[in-house]
């Protein structure tokens, strides 16, 4: 079992959605956070000044799968994600060790879905 973390930018959302979707990959979480990469935020010129907004609003997906899942999890992650531009974002992988689904107490890859 893997975890998926996916730092994407807000506008791919819907894109990366349909394309989990294409995979079967239904199971989701997303939240807004803040942050940069490289570019290190907007760096915007006000009355004469140069003023850099250090944080940029981010899309962060977590997505639990099976191992069979998570080549076509990460796949469909870049097609709906990229534009080519600096910042389209990150993936992370980690192995995930353990998954129990509340309602029914079961364990393991059968709770992830």
């Amino acid at each position: 079992m893997k975890l998926v973390i996916a730092i994407i930018q807000p506008h791919r959302l819907d894109h990366v959605k349909q394309e989990l979707y294409n995979v079967e990959v239904n199971l989701i979480t997303v939240s807004e956070v803040l942050g940069h990469g490289r570019q290190k935020g907007i760096t915007e010129v006000y009355r004469g000044a140069k003023e850099t907004g250090n944080l940029l609003r981010k899309i962060r997906l977590e997505i639990a799968v099976n191992d069979s899942f998570l080549n076509k999890t990460v796949k469909a992650i870049i097609k709906g994600a990229k534009t080519g531009a600096t910042g389209d974002g990150k993936i992370f992988v980690m192995d995930l060790q353990e998954c129990i689904r509340i309602r029914t107490e079961e364990t393991g890859s059968v709770a992830i879905g």
